[in-house]
């Protein structure tokens, strides 16, 4: 369950919900069968979604076959998480799960350029096969994968602030 649903049933014990907690509840009760729609859509035709997009970025030249083939493999995971973050009404969950492997992928690859690229083309092939309004329901998912994959800063760890 999401982190706002999460909050809603914390305390049942204290209090019944108020009108603002029954209206987020009810709103994402009632979006759950357009996000099941789309969940349902990526989830059937990943590869249609994802084949134009690998065959643009080995058309486009200039890069590496395995840096692509890193970068769409990246991609495929970034739209699974982001999937199910939307399923979820949980954008948290991409960074909770991505945070701590892909960025340090894509700078030990340098696939930051080829990354982008993909990411333009992803929301090229969204558009295409989603409504507005249901690209708006995986759009925020997205960024925050877009975000975590191109921050290109370098890590703070542990040792070194010892």
């Amino acid at each position: 369950m999401t982190f706002k649903l999460d909050t809603l049933f914390d305390e049942p014990d204290k209090h019944y919900l108020d009108a603002n907690d029954l209206s987020t509840l009810s709103q994402y009760v009632s979006s759950i069968p357009e996000r099941m729609a789309v969940y349902r859509t990526l989830r059937d035709q990943e590869v249609a979604v994802m084949q134009p997009i690998a065959d643009a970025l080995q058309q486009q030249g200039g890069h590496a076959e395995a840096l692509v083939e890193r970068s769409v493999r990246n991609g495929l995971m970034v739209l699974r998480y982001a999937a199910m973050a939307m399923l979820l009404d949980d954008d948290a969950f991409v960074e909770d799960r991505l945070q701590g492997w892909l960025p340090e992928m894509v700078k030990a690859y340098e696939t930051q350029a080829i990354d982008q690229q993909l990411f333009q083309l992803l929301n090229r092939q969204l558009s295409k096969l989603f409504s507005p309004a249901q690209v708006n329901l995986i759009k925020p998912s997205l960024e925050k994968a877009q975000s975590l994959m191109l921050d290109t800063r370098e890590t703070v760890t542990l040792a070194g602030l010892l």
